[in-house]
């Protein structure tokens, strides 16, 4: 594979493999921990996150519970 020579290849692979590393964080394993920053510690309490993904989690035959 080659990289241009501008080096933005390079920075778009990374920036999407951040991007799918953030999105199976909050898939897999977040309990509320990312929403912390906009909900406080209701965040958590609620495990917003939690319940929005649970379904999905169990669909990938990931156990959460």
């Amino acid at each position: 594979m080659e990289w241009s020579s501008s080096g933005r290849t390079p920075l778009l692979v990374c920036g999407g493999l951040a991007a799918i590393a953030l999105t199976l964080y909050a898939v897999l394993f977040d309990n509320g921990a990312l929403l912390v920053p906009l909900l406080g510690e209701a965040a958590k309490t609620q495990n917003y996150l939690h319940e929005l993904f649970h379904d999905g989690r169990h669909v990938l035959g990931v156990p959460c519970h």
